[in-house]
């Protein structure tokens, strides 16, 4: 079956419309996956999955309607490129003829206890087809691994390579495609290899990389406000609840309006945590909000 989107899903935002994109659906065909369903969709495996809990990833049935979770909140930074760990998807923010513009598209993360680190960093060089230098602790892990890996299928790095200011951390493509949406690395943020090649050379040296770990996110569209919830795999959020209200206040501190959230809708978005983006409020403008007492 031929890939249905294309490489980095691309839309114009507005600090108005915070929500992109849209939910879809998708019939399983004859010996699909979940798996090839999301790379069809530029998904990662985290989302397809949670958005599609009853259904074997495996063995799909033929002829079943598998939902597509396609609509996004954009996270609370929005500039240059951002990489929501909790997620698993990075933001690649720009202007395009004075227009807002984001890339968006799924990452592979580290694995329990190597996670990147959170933190601000910036793109220092960028690589074609890069070597891979095995790291000390990663040889310790696997001594048979040579010091170096040349380029080419047995690569992990896949044919481009993004490189970070600080530790050994990169942004690259694979030659596992399937670690998409998965915590499989050793720190490295990894992409599909149709995603690290469109994103390439969209990205100069110099872009700033912001790592962040952000579950909830609350996001407008049409005076909306929508939840997208996700696992909190590392348990960093003790209390959702103020973490929803937290963001509820600095969506009134940037509107300058009213905000109203319905407290019910927000309890079921955090109990399922399937990563899809739930209408939860709505903003009323303060002089509105006035008339209405």
């Amino acid at each position: 079956m031929p890939r249905i989107c294309l490489a980095l899903e691309r839309f114009e935002w507005s600090p108005d419309q915070t929500v992109v994109g849209e939910l879809k659906s998708h019939v399983v065909g004859e010996k699909d996956t979940l798996l090839d369903i999301a790379r069809w969709y530029d998904l990662g495996y985290n989302q397809i999955s949670l958005a599609n809990p009853k259904i074997d990833p495996w063995i799909p049935p033929k002829g079943k309607k598998v939902l597509i979770p396609s609509e996004y909140v954009l996270p609370s930074i929005k500039s240059g490129l951002v990489v929501n760990l909790a997620e698993m998807r990075l933001y690649f923010f720009r202007n395009e003829g004075g227009k807002n513009v984001v890339y968006t598209a799924p990452i592979g993360v580290g694995v329990d206890g190597k996670l990147t680190d959170l933190g601000v960093y910036t793109i220092i060089r960028k690589r074609k087809n890069p070597a891979w230098h095995v790291p000390k602790s990663i040889k310790e892990e696997e001594p048979d691994l040579p010091d170096v890996v040349p380029p080419g299928p047995d690569n992990p790095l896949g044919t481009r390579a993004l490189y970070l200011s600080r530790g050994a951390y990169m942004i690259h493509g694979t030659n596992k495609p399937w670690g998409i949406g998965r915590r499989v690395s050793h720190g490295c943020m990894r992409l599909y290899p149709e995603d690290i090649e469109a994103l390439y050379p969209l990205v100069p040296v110099g872009t700033p990389v912001f790592i962040i770990y952000e579950p909830f996110k609350l996001g407008i569209k049409d005076g909306k406000i929508y939840l997208q919830a996700f696992p909190d795999f590392e348990n960093k959020v003790p209390s959702p609840f103020e973490e929803i209200m937290r963001l509820a206040n600095k969506l009134k501190e940037n509107k300058r309006a009213k905000v109203i959230l319905y407290w019910a809708d927000v309890r079921q978005v955090l109990e399922k945590k399937d990563g899809i983006p739930y209408l939860v409020g709505e903003i009323k403008e303060i002089r509105d909000a006035l008339a209405n007492r």
